[in-house]
């Protein structure tokens, strides 16, 4: 059976993608709707307040996906100092605090989530160090210096505000472009230990982390009425919401869990409102999605041979599945609320813009690939050519 080309892979990819963005903008107009009635808005708020953020998510994954992989090389410095300076920025005055995390600016009518757009930046520079130091990847040093102390600083802003969630999301992008990369396996297993450390130290310091990882150890929602209305409120109205949905939903627009019943209908528990109105079949519809990304970017792995590409694409298939698989494990109650939302469908901006430019820089490695594969193909041909003339003419000798 012959192997899907590239150009095969980047239309799947693609496709996936824009269908998750599709019902991303579709569930959280209904997770809102209630919302924008009850406060007197247009009934469509939900909707139009995403678009924009689709819009210009689609007009950077498209302008990123034509654009050499030269340029990414270019200027990942600069995007790094660029992430790392957002970061900080949340610690003045532009800075504030939402639900016991303080990782967002407010810039006039705007606001941003700065560990979002790290994600990306972490992304590109990490692929182009290794990239750079290709030929060196068998010392540890050379692994080691720079990526764990620019991570590390990354993690330890990140540890500052509190976002557990994006500190384990960001660990997960850097050991998958250092293990699609081929690093040495001691050396890998030893960043391993240090992220570990690192979330253990995040998750000591906040008092309100310490408490709700406490408490998900201790507790169990389902048995014991004292924490009904207390931290289980929000995992077992998630509970409710999976549990009402059956097999095939109660039908678009008709969810009781979002009627002020589940908080964070519309971000991190978006997918308990999909369970609830298109049942476990639309569900599991929407994970087969994310694995469709999956194997599309495995195959596409097999098939990419820079050390660039295959740490960028690495990493980002980790960030997306990563993301994916703790946003669902929240919902479903095997892992304590983290806050971390659900790839290319929870509400919100800087997650979606910075994921769409993310796959606009996979598909532009992609491109690249198949252009060397193209040329690869033609050099063979003609060498074949050359080699059958020169066959010809000896024998006619």
């Amino acid at each position: 059976m012959k192997a899907p080309s590239l150009r095969r892979l980047e239309g799947t990819l693609l496709t996936a993608v824009l269908l998750l963005v599709t019902t991303g903008v579709v569930m959280v107009q209904s997770a809102l709707q209630v919302r924008a009635v009850a406060a007197g808005e247009f009934p469509l708020s939900g909707a139009l307040r995403q678009l924009p953020h689709v819009i210009i998510g689609l007009i950077a994954m498209l302008v990123v996906m034509r654009l050499p992989i030269a340029t990414f090389k270019r200027f990942a410095w600069a995007g790094m100092l660029i992430g790392l300076a957002l970061q900080a920025l949340v610690y003045t005055p532009l800075g504030y605090e939402f639900q016991g995390n303080r990782n967002w600016l407010r810039i006039g009518p705007v606001s941003l989530q700065p560990s979002e757009l790290m994600k990306l930046a972490l992304l590109v520079w990490i692929a182009t160090v290794i990239d750079a130091k290709s030929r060196l990847l068998n010392r540890w040093v050379h692994v080691v210096i720079p990526v764990v102390p620019v991570v590390a600083l990354s993690m330890i802003v990140g540890i500052l505000g509190g976002d557990l969630g994006s500190l384990m999301v960001i660990a997960g992008l850097v050991l998958g472009c250092l293990f699609f990369a081929q690093i040495r396996m001691r050396v890998l297993l030893a960043i391993v230990a240090l992220a570990a450390l690192g979330i253990a130290v995040m998750t000591a310091i906040k008092p309100n982390r310490v408490m709700r990882v406490a408490h998900f150890m201790e507790v169990d929602c389902l048995s014991d009425p004292d924490e009904k209305y207390g931290l289980c409120w929000q995992t077992l109205h998630g509970f409710g919401a999976l549990a009402r949905g059956g097999w095939s939903g109660v039908g678009f627009g008709s969810s009781r869990s979002k009627w002020h019943w589940l908080p964070e209908a519309e971000n991190d528990f978006i997918f308990a409102i999909i369970g609830e109105e298109a049942g476990l079949i639309g569900a599991c519809a929407a994970l087969a999605v994310f694995l469709v990304i999956a194997v599309t970017m495995l195959i596409a792995l097999t098939r990419c041979h820079q050390k660039f590409t295959t740490a960028l694409i690495g990493g980002a298939l980790v960030w997306i599945i990563g993301q994916m698989v703790v946003n669902v494990a929240v919902v479903l109650g095997f892992v304590p609320v983290l806050g971390v939302p659900l790839p290319f469908v929870s509400a919100g901006g800087s997650s979606l813009i910075s994921l769409l430019t993310a796959v606009g820089v996979v598909v532009a490695c992609l491109r690249d690939e198949s252009r060397r594969e193209s040329a690869s193909e033609r050099e063979s041909a003609a060498s074949q050519t050359e080699r059958a003339r020169v066959e010809l003419g000896l024998r006619s000798a």
